[in-house]
């Protein structure tokens, strides 16, 4: 009976060296893929706005929308990060419980 549990627990480890081997290849696949996308995104003009879809063809000067000063963008992040850590610590006083994914 031993000889068949060795056997079983051969096949099972068979199983998860292939399925190891062909998540590796997957995660190489995709991270080649990140980096020709960063790549082109690289390239492209980052003060390009896409095309509206409503037809509307001429902007009126009040529609254009003006790039956010460094200290402005640095508050906005800082008052984001503590609205974050606000939920995060109501979330975290209701539960105990474990996810394991």
């Amino acid at each position: 009976m031993s000889k068949n549990r060795v056997e079983e627990l051969e096949s099972t480890v068979a199983e998860l060296e292939s399925t190891v081997e062909g998540l590796t290849d997957e995660l190489i696949e995709s991270k080649e893929r990140i980096r020709v996308l960063e790549a082109e995104l690289d390239t492209e003009s980052p003060t390009r706005v896409p095309e509206r879809r409503g037809g509307e063809e001429a902007e009126s000067a009040d529609e254009v929308t003006q790039e956010a000063a460094p200290d402005e963008v640095a508050e906005a992040a800082a008052d984001a990060d503590g609205e974050e850590a606000a939920q995060d610590e109501a979330e975290d006083s209701g539960s105990d419980d474990i996810i394991v994914a």
